[in-house]
């Protein structure tokens, strides 16, 4: 154990040196001539072909600033209207954390606790239920239910958790069970990630959430969860989920020990896997929560992205999955009105959900709220003179009550 204390701590300060900030901005730009002329055949390039964006040219608009970023932003634009047009979207939603017990240790999270904790919960099959119904009443179309990797809970439990919803609201539409999760279901169970997967669709799960994606690099990874989930098993899990009939939705948490290589490549490989499953309903940027993260109080990540970053990171994710994913959300919780509204005027046309109850941000640091009326939703999208139409989890139109 004082051999691996030591090493780990070696490894973190070689992260802190080589990574203060991971990378600015001008190095990252240094594989490219970075001259204005490089910028304007990137746009050129971006204008004639956005979804085949060679690696060049989309770190130089990643890494615009200035005249460039605001071209960048106004073409994402154009293609968000093109692509589905002025109405800004939303899902009338709950969020249920079964449980925060966790000892994954994942240095960017603020919501885990050990079952010792003061702080510690986990809810009874019931007790989610309950919530379920209370949501479903309430006029939601969905519950989105994630938890903590608790080592006392078994395998199938999951498969329970998703029968105590239908059983209670058979209409609802379960969302729940990030690769994370499904990995340790798998595990528990000693079932194979299909055969796992096929059993919680069959037991209610409807649709999955692309999170513990994070950056798809697995030095990064390492660095943000000591590689517990490596990119290879998290396209595994994710592709495996959309040929079992699980559609999902696609994230990238940015601003933090990464920079905008990174970013590039991530949207690569999402893209990659669109083109193979075709299963992603949408990309959800997600900028980091600094506040209590503990890879920040530590001194190694940075305090997240600028708004260069967030307009960039939201603008080239329009670009480049254009004809891939149609649909790119932007987290109200982490941005708040002003830097939602910027969002959605740089490419983005969906404003998530209701949630009706948040945590896990709220526990990270953010200081914009863990709910959001339809009323404070459609006031967001006035504010860039843009309407909203309730959703359904994959985008259709709810049914009639």
């Amino acid at each position: 154990p004082v051999v691996e204390e030591a090493e780990e701590r070696g490894r973190l300060e070689t992260s802190r040196h080589e990574h203060s900030g991971f990378e600015t901005l001008a190095g990252a730009r240094s594989s490219t001539s970075g001259g204005p002329a490089d910028g304007a055949a990137a746009l050129r390039a971006a204008e004639r072909d956005p979804g085949n964006l060679s690696d060049e040219h989309a770190l130089t608009l990643m890494t615009a600033e200035g005249d460039l970023l605001d071209q960048v932003v106004r073409l994402a634009d154009d293609l968000r209207r093109e692509t589905v047009g002025d109405e800004v979207t939303y899902v009338v939603n709950r969020n249920i954390n079964f449980t925060n017990v966790c000892y994954v240790g994942c240095r960017f999270c603020a919501f885990a606790q050990r079952r010792s904790d003061a702080d510690a919960y986990s809810l009874s099959l019931d007790q989610v239920a309950d919530r379920a119904q209370e949501a479903w009443d309430l006029g939601a179309t969905e519950v989105c239910m994630q938890g903590g990797i608790d080592p006392e809970l078994p395998g199938t439990a999951y498969f329970d958790l998703a029968a105590a919803v239908k059983q209670r609201v058979p209409d609802l539409h379960v969302h729940a069970f990030s690769p994370m999760e499904i990995v340790n279901g798998a595990t528990r169970t000693g079932l194979s990630f299909e055969d796992f997967l096929i059993k919680a669709r069959e037991s209610g799960l409807d649709t999955i959430p692309g999170t513990a994606a994070e950056i798809l690099d697995d030095d990064v990874r390492w660095i943000l969860t000591k590689g517990k989930l490596p990119t290879a098993t998290w396209v595994e899990v994710v592709s495996t989920a959309h040929r079992v009939g699980l559609r999902s939705s696609s994230t990238m948490m940015y601003g933090h020990v990464d920079n905008p290589r990174h970013w590039v490549q991530h949207l690569r490989v999402i893209s990659r896997i669109q083109d193979e499953t075709g299963g992603f309903t949408e990309f959800v940027p997600l900028p980091f929560v600094h506040t209590s993260s503990p890879i920040y109080l530590a001194g190694v990540a940075r305090p997240g992205p600028t708004l260069r970053d967030n307009l960039a990171v939201h603008a080239l994710a329009r670009i480049m999955l254009h004809g891939r994913i149609d649909h790119i959300q932007t987290s109200w919780v982490k941005l708040g009105v002003d830097g939602t509204r910027a969002m959605l005027r740089a490419g983005a046309d969906d404003l998530g959900g209701t949630l009706m109850e948040e945590t896990i941000s709220r526990m990270a640091g953010s200081t914009h709220g863990s709910a959001k009326t339809v009323a404070e939703l459609t006031d967001i999208a006035a504010g860039v003179d843009r309407t909203v139409r309730e959703r359904t989890t994959t985008y259709g139109v709810p049914a009639g009550r």
